[in-house]
C-alpha cells in the first residue's frame, strides 16, 4: 500500500474558495477522484510512482484525485492499463470530458458538439468559440474573485477544445455577430489583440462561418438586451442560450427560441454585412 509520502496533502479551498474553484470540484469528478486513488492504493503505489508510469507529474495526478481536474482520455487509458479499472472510468469518458465546463454551460456544451448550425450574437467580448488562446486566457485570469491558475488553465483548455465544430468533417453552419466595441477593447494587450484579429480573420475565411461586425453607431437593435446563442441539431432540437454575470439561461421552449431566433435574424440585417466587417477588422488590426 502506498504510504503516502509522496503524495499531495488535499484541499479544495474550503468555503472560502474562490467561485471557479468551488465549481470545479465537480460531484462526479470527486467520485472519479476517489476511484483513481483507491484504485492506486491497491496496487501499492504512490502518487509519484503512478505518475511516472503514465506520463503525468504528481501536482497533476493529486489534482485529479481531489477532483480538481477533469482527467483526459490518455490519463484514463493510464489508469485502466496500469491501475486495471476494468473499462469502468473509460465508459464515462464522454461524462467527464463535459465536467471540466462550468455546470451552468454543461447542457449546452453538450449540444454544441452535435449542432448542426449555430448562430451567435455577443456585446462584450468575442464569442467564445472565435477566441485564440491567449485572449481566452486573459479573460479567465482576469475573473474576480481570482482563479487558480491550474483551473484557468483546465478552463482554457476546455475552450479551445469546443472548436472542434469547425473540423471540416462537421461543416457545422455558422454565422456571428460581434460588436465593434469588443473589438476595440485591448483584451490581454497588443500581441492578443492581433493574433485575436488574425484569427477572425482566417476563420470569417471560412465557407461555412460568417463574422459580422454590429457598428457603435448602430445603437438600436435588439442586442441590447444582452448575448444570444442559437443552435439547431442534426436530431431536430433547437436551443437557445444567453448569459451576463454568471447568470444563465438554457431556452428549450419552441416559442421562446423562436423569439430569439427572430431578434438574431434582425440584428443579422443591422450589423455589416460579412465583407465589410472584415475591411474593418484589418482596419482595426491595423492600428494597433
Amino acid at each position: 500500500m502506498s504510504t503516502g509520502e509522496h503524495d499531495v496533502p488535499e484541499f479544495d479551498g474550503g468555503e472560502q474558495g474562490n467561485r471557479e474553484s468551488r465549481e470545479v470540484v465537480d460531484p462526479l469528478l470527486r467520485v472519479v477522484g476517489k476511484q483513481i486513488k483507491r484504485l492506486r492504493e491497491a496496487a501499492g503505489l504512490t502518487q509519484q510512482e503512478f505518475g511516472d508510469r503514465i506520463g503525468y507529474g504528481v501536482d497533476q495526478v493529486s489534482a485529479v484525485e481531489r477532483g480538481r481536474r477533469a482527467p483526459k482520455a490518455p490519463f484514463i487509458d493510464g489508469v485502466e492499463s496500469v491501475l486495471n479499472a476494468g473499462g469502468v472510468l473509460k465508459a464515462i469518458q464522454e461524462d467527464i470530458d463535459r465536467a471540466r465546463f462550468p455546470a451552468r454551460f454543461r447542457d449546452f456544451a453538450k449540444w454544441e458538439q452535435e449542432a448542426f448550425s449555430l448562430y451567435s450574437y455577443e456585446p462584450l467580448v468575442v464569442p467564445g468559440l472565435l477566441q485564440t488562446e491567449s485572449y481566452a486566457r486573459a479573460l479567465i485570469s482576469g475573473q474576480c474573485p481570482p482563479t487558480d491558475e491550474e483551473v484557468v488553465e483546465e478552463l482554457v483548455a476546455a475552450r479551445m477544445e469546443r472548436r472542434g465544430i469547425f473540423e471540416s468533417h462537421k461543416a457545422v453552419v455558422t454565422a456571428f455577430v460581434i460588436e465593434e466595441a469588443v473589438l476595440r477593447r485591448p483584451v490581454g494587450g497588443r500581441e492578443t489583440m492581433a493574433e485575436q484579429f488574425d484569427w477572425l480573420l482566417r476563420m470569417g475565411a471560412l465557407r461555412n462561418v460568417s463574422i459580422q461586425i454590429m457598428p457603435t453607431a448602430q445603437w438600436r437593435h435588439h442586442g441590447i438586451y444582452g448575448s444570444i446563442t442559437l443552435l439547431d441539431t442534426k436530431d431536430g432540437r433547437s436551443v437557445a442560450y444567453t448569459e451576463s454575470q454568471e447568470i444563465s439561461a438554457v431556452i428549450t421552449d419552441r416559442l421562446r427560441v423562436g423569439v430569439q431566433a427572430q431578434r438574431h435574424g434582425i440584428i443579422r440585417m443591422q450589423a455589416l454585412d460579412a465583407e465589410r466587417s472584415a475591411r474593418l477588422i484589418e482596419r482595426l488590426a491595423g492600428e494597433l
